[in-house]
Order: structure tokens, then C-alpha cells, then sequence
């Protein structure tokens, strides 16, 4: 079970990316628990799930640096997501992307 934590400002737009990604997991037989969150959420969240990686909307990707100092020691990758991808609610390339990091971290 790979678990993927997705970030934005509000936690809403990325909601329709993580309904696509879930499809494209289904679709290869991945389990996965794909959900999205706010920024402000994300210490809380972390709290309680073993979250294998964490991918930052456009609207955050700036929070970049911020998210890499505070995971490190649980080596997590982060990352922001393609915005081309974003764009597009790709959400087999954005899958794509999570397990990538994931498997190189």
C-alpha cells in the first residue's frame, strides 16, 4: 500500500487530481491511499498516517524547501507536482511521478 499526500492552498482543487489518480491506481492494480490536504494540515496528517510521499500543488510548490527540512528524517519525498500534469488533472502522470519518487527514495 503506497500512500500519497498531495498538498494545496485549500485542499480543494487537488481533490479532483487525487479522484483520477485513484482511477489510474485501480486501473494498474495499485494499492493506494491517495488523499489531498492544505498546508495547514499537513503536521496533523502526518500525525497520524505513515505517508510514503508528499507532492505540492502549483498554488504551494513554493513551501518546497519548507516541507524537505521537516521530512527529512522521515525520509519522505517532496515534491512539486508538473504543472502541465496539474493542468490537465493528469492523474496516471502524476501517479507516475509519486511512485518514482518513491521507489528512488
Amino acid at each position: 500500500m503506497k500512500t500519497i499526500m498531495l498538498v494545496c492552498s485549500a485542499g480543494m482543487s487537488t481533490s479532483l487530481l487525487v479522484t483520477k489518480m485513484q482511477k489510474a491506481a485501480e486501473s494498474q492494480n495499485i494499492e493506494a491511499d491517495i488523499f489531498a490536504v492544505s498546508a495547514s494540515e499537513v503536521d496533523e496528517n502526518l500525525a497520524k498516517k505513515d505517508v510514503d510521499v508528499l507532492l505540492l500543488g502549483p498554488q504551494v510548490r513554493y513551501m518546497k524547501a519548507q516541507f524537505e527540512k521537516k521530512l527529512q528524517d522521515k525520509n519522505i519525498p517532496v515534491d512539486s507536482i508538473n504543472m502541465q500534469y496539474y493542468g490537465m488533472m493528469n492523474g496516471e502522470k502524476v501517479l507516475e511521478e509519486a511512485l518514482n519518487l518513491i521507489k528512488n527514495k
